[in-house]
């Protein structure tokens, strides 16, 4: 066991219990909403089949469901602000599983479409209420590493629908699939049990009701529109980077290769894997780098790993470059908790992370649909069209990442 890992091993027992409570929890968190989203992604061919329509018409539902979620984040957030991370996040959990039920008793694609959009609402209040509470409640010394296991709570949850797909979706179809997405709905009743409210919101919220001020959302925004709109801008980068190379990814391997329920489940199972390292692997690595250089030197390794994940005809060659690309992808988002909640003004820090990074991912939400135009215009080539997306993003986001600020280990 190296020095590093037995030194987190040692940092991590040091935690007090209601520390390691409010990690778990937020991991567990988007653990559950990426399984959720990602139920969906492995569908879009099957769901297409029953309503008679192409998967460019059905990958519309990851549209609205990636646009829905900076409202998510804006509602969600405020209320996380003014009531406490904790019990809207146990409002969150719930409604997004039950609108994933939803989803498999749909009789039409306009109706999938309406439960993914409300789907999203519910998606965009997880991550910051779940990042921001995490963050507010470990040591700096330990954020690296809690902001990557907390971003490879997202491959994990991608992780655990390729499984659910690779069991069980030759025996029950489409519809049953998202019955399963309400599992997590049960996950509210451990957060209600065992997490803790932020010490930083329990502090703040004290503080005005002993008669001190209470700062407006609006005022606060406006003070560092700069650094909100420098993030957006960032947040549109990374998400173009993970959905550019993750939601079409079985789509690609069921329409270009012919693959099977269980071979694209196996290769997406090799993503995740190295997504879940990559995460992980990079957070911890920040805390020397710092988040900047970190995120920079991840996307740099996507750019030769390209030709090897998009282009490949073996099946070795695939799950190489599958494993590769899923390390790199989130080894530039395993910074991302950290960094947003380091540079977020503490007034407004359960809703700023989550609103920055849902406007990203509006900006964004046209990349499924974008890619799936792009391959059908050239006779069905998905490779061609998750390479050149992916290509282009990840040159993008190491030249606007020199311009950002940096506030590590810097949090109140």
């Amino acid at each position: 066991m190296s020095a590093a890992s037995t030194g987190l091993i040692g940092e991590y027992r040091s935690l007090t219990k209601p520390q390691k409570t409010a990690i778990w929890a937020s991991y567990l968190g988007w653990t559950l909403d990426a399984f959720d989203y990602f139920l969906m992604v492995f569908m879009l061919k099957a769901i297409s089949q029953e309503f008679g329509t192409g998967i460019e018409d059905v990958s519309e539902a990851l549209f609205l469901t990636l646009a829905a979620r900076p409202l998510g984040a804006l509602v969600f957030g405020w209320l996380g602000d003014r009531f406490g991370r904790r019990p809207v996040l146990m409002v969150v959990i719930a409604a997004f599983s039950l609108l994933s039920g939803l989803s498999g008793v749909v009789g039409s694609l306009g109706q999938l479409l309406v439960i993914r959009a409300l789907f999203g609402f519910a998606m965009g209040g997880e991550w910051g209420l779940g990042a921001s509470l995490v963050m507010e409640t470990v040591p700096a010394r330990i954020r690296g590493p809690v902001s990557g296991l907390l971003q490879a709570g997202y491959s994990t949850g991608y992780l655990v629908a390729s499984l659910v797909y690779f069991l069980f979706f030759d025996l029950v179809g489409w519809r049953a699939m998202f019955f399963i997405g309400i599992v997590p709905a049960l996950f509210v009743l451990f957060v209600r049990a065992h997490v803790e409210e932020s010490p930083s919101f329990t502090a703040r919220h004290a503080h005005i009701r002993q008669g001190g001020p209470r700062e407006g959302v609006l005022a606060v925004l406006g003070r560092h529109w700069k650094l909100a709109l420098y993030l957006v801008v960032l947040m549109t980068g990374m998400n173009f980077l993970s959905h550019g190379t993750q939601d079409l990814y079985p789509t690609f391997l069921q329409k270009q290769h012919g693959f099977d329920t269980h071979t694209t489940g196996t290769l997406a199972i090799v993503l995740n894997i190295g997504s879940i390292i990559g995460s992980l692997g990079f957070g911890t690595l920040s805390e020397k780098l710092g988040r900047r250089r970190t995120l920079a030197l991840a996307s740099v390794i996507v750019l030769p790993v390209i030709p090897l994940w998009a282009y490949s005809s073996g099946l070795v060659p695939l799950g190489f470059g599958a494993f590769l690309i899923g390390l790199s992808v989130q080894g530039a988002w395993a910074n991302i908790p950290a960094y947003l909640n380091e540079l977020s003004p503490p007034a407004i820090r359960a809703m700023f992370p989550g609103l920055v990074y849902q406007l990203g991912n509006l900006i964004a939400s046209r990349v499924s649909p974008l890619q799936a135009g792009i391959a059908e215009s050239h006779g069905g080539n998905y490779g061609l069209a998750l390479a050149s997306v992916t290509l282009v993003t990840a040159l993008v986001l190491v030249a606007w990442i020199s311009f950002g600020p940096e506030k590590r280990d810097e949090l109140d």
